[in-house]
């Protein structure tokens, strides 16, 4: 009640990317207080191993973790997982130093309790986060998010100089193909092309002695064909899972008239929960339980999040849902699961991955989903 308060009275009148980077300011700077992350911890982040999940060898205190988006620079990844967060995808990261898009560049559709922004990878390079990493706690699981820096004329050796910097810092590596917002990016989500980027990283991660879980972030904008293929083709590059999905540049999921819906970007936020669950089984149906799919799209509430994890997701991810609920929003989530675990007797939120049965997914109502491919919302240089 409090941050809903403070976001009417405030935060709503301050440009979004200002109030972003203050909040995250404040946060670093909280955080160089002594005892001040302990105190979060006592008070957010208490342990409960019915909602502890194990993925990738490691084990996560909550199901629950932060979209890659929030924490570019990686400047408050340890005050996040303070809060509650399980686990926290820092970047996306790009091997060399770039401002990203020009401002404003992020929007919000306070109605509809959603974001657009065509970022385009603002953050301080590789080098930089390698830097903030080498001074982990080792509190908090931390996966690395690397894209394309603009620049770079061959793809795969760009994204090759991150995996040196940062795989040996990180826990996992989450490969960005799919963000609308620099150009040509999304034409790696061929199968051709992420073939050739997975193994030039895998060649890459062999080079430097590193094993690190690898995964790849999808778009929503794919069609069901493609989102299929895709799901095959990790399969047989031996990745360790699939993040789906990343912003869209459709407005299928808003009503019509919303007030900046024609703002240039990726949309996040309920809006784009139809399509989030429509790929989500998808990506079940044909992996079976061989990667671990971590969900991101759309998730406001605990049960969100039980829906995405009956719906096949190891893991689940937001971004606008915390900017939206404020501070408190990730310990309340972590607290609704297990009071659902607690009054439906099961032992362990990973029992429920992937418990959806059929007569569940057929009941669904298809979402009708439109890529728009490059169409005018795009803008001419904003994606």
């Amino acid at each position: 009640m409090t941050y809903r308060i403070l976001f009417k009275l405030v935060l709503q009148h301050i440009p979004a990317e200002t109030a972003h980077s203050l909040a995250g300011r404040t946060m670093s700077l909280l955080g160089n207080v002594p005892g001040f992350r302990a105190l979060l911890r006592r008070l957010f982040a208490r342990a409960d191993q019915a909602i502890e999940v194990r993925a990738f060898g490691l084990t996560f205190p909550s199901p629950l973790g932060v979209a890659a988006g929030l924490d570019k620079n990686l400047t408050w990844f340890e005050e996040l997982g303070a809060l509650g967060f399980g686990f926290v995808e820092v970047g996306t990261v790009t091997a060399l130093a770039q401002r990203g898009n020009a401002r404003p560049r992020i929007h919000r559709l306070q109605a509809d309790r959603a974001l657009i922004n065509s970022m385009g990878f603002p953050n301080k390079g590789a080098a930089a986060a390698a830097a903030r990493l080498r001074s982990r706690t080792g509190q908090t699981i931390v996966a690395v998010n690397i894209g394309r820096s603009r620049v770079a004329t061959d793809a795969i050796a760009d994204y090759r100089e991150s995996v040196r910097q940062l795989a040996p810092l990180a826990d996992v590596l989450v490969l960005n193909v799919s963000s609308p917002n620099t150009p040509g990016l999304r034409e790696m989500q061929t199968v051709d092309a992420l073939m050739g980027l997975v193994r030039g990283v895998s060649a890459e991660l062999q080079k430097i002695g590193e094993t690190i879980p690898l995964l790849v972030k999808i778009s929503p904008d794919l069609a069901d064909a493609e989102i299929d293929a895709l799901a095959l083709a990790a399969l047989d590059l031996g990745l360790a899972g699939i993040v789906a999905v990343n912003t869209t540049t459709s407005r299928e999921g808003l009503p019509p008239g919303t007030d900046s819906g024609a703002k240039p970007g990726g949309l996040s936020g309920p809006p784009l929960k139809g399509r989030a669950l429509v790929v989500l089984r998808r990506l079940h149906a044909i992996t079976g339980g061989r990667l671990v799919l971590v969900s991101v799209g759309g998730v406001e509430t605990a049960a969100d999040a039980l829906e995405r994890v009956r719906a096949g997701a190891t893991l689940v991810q937001a971004y606008t849902g915390f900017v939206y609920g404020g501070p408190v929003w990730p310990s309340r989530i972590n607290r609704g699961l297990i009071r659902h675990l607690r009054a439906t007797g099961v032992a362990s939120i990973q029992d429920l991955v992937g418990t959806e049965d059929e007569a569940q997914r057929l009941g669904q109502t298809m979402f009708a989903w439109q890529p728009q491919g490059t169409s005018q919302l795009h803008g001419p240089s904003s994606v």
